[in-house]
């Protein structure tokens, strides 16, 4: 049987507009099971608040799960059952954070492309407002680029958050400085336009920090990026995935990023600065 269009100006016309999927929230997950529905209801009810910018009937939901097998599917399968706009893609054959979250901008089918930790130190409380300052086509004098910052001023850490990670985090940022003007490129929370994200070129899948990277990759210039300050919260559930061996590979990825950006020259130039920098960390880590 053959599907008939709504009418321009029509009824129909006007809530498939107002219920078409303009902003998507990816948010990859390993073993993450107990803080979905916590993540899912807190968005959705942002979304829904009379302040929020964006409605709830434009946002999805997207979940990239690396064969967790810990409840997230059935999770999922509630929630939609509820009536939230909440997806999951469960990958098999691949592993890895940056991938899954290429793998959900490219499930997507928004404009707006949202990425954040599913451990709830990203608040959900924030998404609307970094989502609005997006460029789209609803905002085009937004930013084609929009970091969620820890590093704003008047924002606070949580005053129970390890004193070895805000160090690690602190020379993290310290290293990625001569790549972008951004305050905070370590963040795993961040919007993008679509036709932003189609501009990045190589995109390291392996990589720790996939914000550095598209930051890099993209090409977008200091006056595209935006900044959205936010208070960074505890994990309360699950473990953290840090350890040396992501630190490793974060300094490999920097040394991809300054290859791409400077060439091999710049590089060599601050071998011994990673190196001790590698040193470091990795010492502090083994100390607690």
């Amino acid at each position: 049987m053959e599907s008939r269009r709504a009418a321009p100006g029509s009824d129909a016309a006007a809530a498939a507009a107002k219920n078409h999927i303009t902003t998507s929230v990816i948010v990859p997950a390993f073993r993450e099971n107990a803080n979905l529905r916590p993540l899912a209801t807190r968005l959705f009810k942002a979304f829904a608040d009379p302040a929020s910018p964006i409605a709830p009937s434009t946002v999805e939901l997207v979940v990239v799960d690396d064969n967790s097998r810990d409840g997230s599917v059935e999770t999922v399968a509630a929630l939609q059952r509820e009536g939230l706009q909440v997806r999951i893609v469960v990958r098999t054959t691949e592993r890895g954070l940056s991938s899954a979250v290429m793998r959900g901008f490219h499930e997507a089918k928004g404009e707006v492309l949202v990425c954040m930790d599913a451990d709830l130190q990203h608040p959900p409380e924030f998404v609307p407002a970094l989502a609005a300052k997006v460029r789209s086509a609803q905002n085009p004098a937004g930013k084609p680029f929009v970091l969620g910052t820890r590093y704003a001023p008047g924002v606070s850490m949580d005053k129970d958050w390890p004193l070895h990670r805000r160090v690690i985090s602190s020379g993290a940022r310290m290293l990625a400085r001569p790549l972008t003007v951004a305050s905070d490129p370590m963040s795993g929370f961040f919007g993008l336009s679509r036709d932003l994200l189609d501009r990045a070129k190589n995109v390291d899948q392996h990589g720790f920090k996939i914000a550095l990277d598209l930051l890099v990759k993209t090409g977008v210039p200091a006056a595209g990026i935006g900044e959205h300050a936010f208070s960074f919260g505890l994990r309360t559930e699950g473990e953290s995935k840090l350890s040396s061996k992501v630190i490793l590979r974060y300094l490999q990825q920097l040394f991809e990023l300054y290859v791409y950006q400077y060439g091999l020259g710049f590089y060599l130039a601050l071998l011994l600065l990673m190196l001790a920098a590698l040193f470091v960390l990795h010492m502090l880590l083994q100390a607690l």
